[in-house]
């Protein structure tokens, strides 16, 4: 009878799925069919000055993408802080989609899902006064980002 008026404490689970971030998946240009890792790769929001993540030695990279906000900007630099400033590589990703709020749970409340645009999901370009383009080849695998499950974008290095 003490437990009567009790109930359940609403406490999001760890597992469940919130807002997922586009999977990026890195392959080599001259065999499309294997993984390539990437050296030292900084992802940096456009007007931010510190980088997102770092990656070094993977070939699959998750990319958060703007819960308010139709388009994210990113700079994708290869062999970032190398003493070398010649190997130092900027590209540009602009991403276009649409968002949509689906509700989870009342203890989770609600994550944010997103359609890559059908027409222009990304845009690539060159960093101002860099020397040419270090993603060779971007293929969309699926424009639908519900879930961390599958590869979204294929870039070829």
């Amino acid at each position: 009878m003490v437990f009567s008026g009790c109930e359940k404490d609403d406490v999001c689970s760890e597992s469940t799925e919130t807002t997922p971030r586009l999977i990026i998946d890195f392959y080599d240009f001259t065999n499309p069919t294997l993984t390539k890792s990437v050296t030292n790769l900084a992802i940096i929001k456009t007007g931010d000055t510190t980088p997102y993540a770092v990656y070094n030695g993977v070939s699959k990279i998750q990319v958060p993408l703007d819960i308010a906000n139709d388009v994210s900007q990113y700079q994708f630099i290869l062999n970032y802080g190398n003493t070398n400033t010649a190997l130092v590589d900027p590209d540009n990703l602009q991403f276009t989609y649409t968002r949509e709020n689906v509700y989870v749970s009342r203890a989770c409340g609600y994550k944010t899902v997103f359609t890559l645009d059908a027409t222009t999901p990304f845009v690539h370009t060159d960093a101002p006064g860099d020397d040419a383009l270090w993603m060779r080849n971007i293929t969309l695998l699926q424009p639908n980002i519900n879930t961390e499950n599958e590869t979204h974008l294929k870039i070829s290095l």
